[in-house]
């Protein structure tokens, strides 16, 4: 069974993601804080990514990483810095240096937020960060780049939409992604024999969609969820957007208001 190291295994992400991949890995999960019940075939091993030689060790021995680390929304420079920056280095480095040779890496829609909604765009366009949290996440997708192409590493970079539970507001309709599709998703970047760099993006199969994702359907990604589905409600009595704000125009929505 391939042993996988989830970073950020404590994050909603890294919860629901031991689930969708339980009895198909063997995992390690690591992360600040510390992960309850863990199940049979899951250990836990604290670390902090800042620190390289903290990281080493629990990038030993695995076959693949999920990286979903860091900070997961707008914060100041230096605590970007360290924790995105630095720590997505860190794992990068850590994994060349154990000869890990598959990464999937959590990168953002806040790496394209600057995109206006009324534009459909694919992976293979210029990044437009909204945010000193995107400007992390394209930094991540870089030097994903430089590893793969350099010391021959293989990346999948997921740039995800929205991963709760259900959309909670418009913008989300368009971007959303289910927790089995990211599941999926995950998989074909953990398990796809013929992968050398690839950017995809995080949602799923959105009749709002602003993304062209041929990128991550040539790889078989068949997503199985639409956020339609939760249109009516959450169109009836969900939040209502400013339409005057500069956001409301915006793929990556009030990031780009962030001071």
């Amino acid at each position: 069974m391939q042993r996988t190291l989830i970073t950020g295994a404590a994050g909603a992400i890294g919860t629901f993601l031991r689930k969708q991949l339980a009895g198909k890995y063997e995992l390690r999960l690591s992360d600040v804080e510390p992960v309850a019940d863990l199940a049979p075939n899951e250990t836990f091993v604290v670390a902090r990514l800042e620190d390289l030689a903290a990281v080493k060790p629990i990038v030993a021995g695995v076959d693949g990483i999920v990286h979903l680390g860091g900070i997961s929304g707008e914060d100041s420079w230096e605590n970007i810095l360290q924790s995105n920056i630095v720590g997505t280095y860190n794992v990068l480095e850590a994994a060349r240096q154990a000869g890990v040779k598959r990464v999937v890496y959590a990168s953002s829609v806040h790496a394209v937020g600057f995109y206006s909604r009324e534009q459909r765009i694919g992976v293979d366009l210029t990044v437009r960060p909204d945010s000193r949290y995107g400007v992390s996440k394209c930094f991540g997708e870089a030097i994903c780049s430089l590893y793969a192409d350099k010391y021959g590493l293989e990346v999948m970079c997921i740039r995800i939409g929205n991963a709760y539970p259900e959309p909670v507001d418009e913008r989300r309709l368009s971007i959303w992604i289910s927790e089995r599709d990211l599941g999926q998703l995950i998989q074909i970047g953990l398990e796809h024999p013929d992968l050398h760099y690839e950017i995809v993006y995080g949602a799923s199969r959105n009749t709002r969609s602003f993304w062209d994702n041929s990128a991550a359907e040539r790889l078989g990604y068949v997503p199985e969820d639409d956020a339609e589905d939760y249109a009516p409600k959450l169109l009836r009595d969900g939040p209502i957007e400013d339409p005057s704000s500069p956001g409301s125009k915006l793929q990556g929505g009030g990031f780009a208001l962030a001071k």
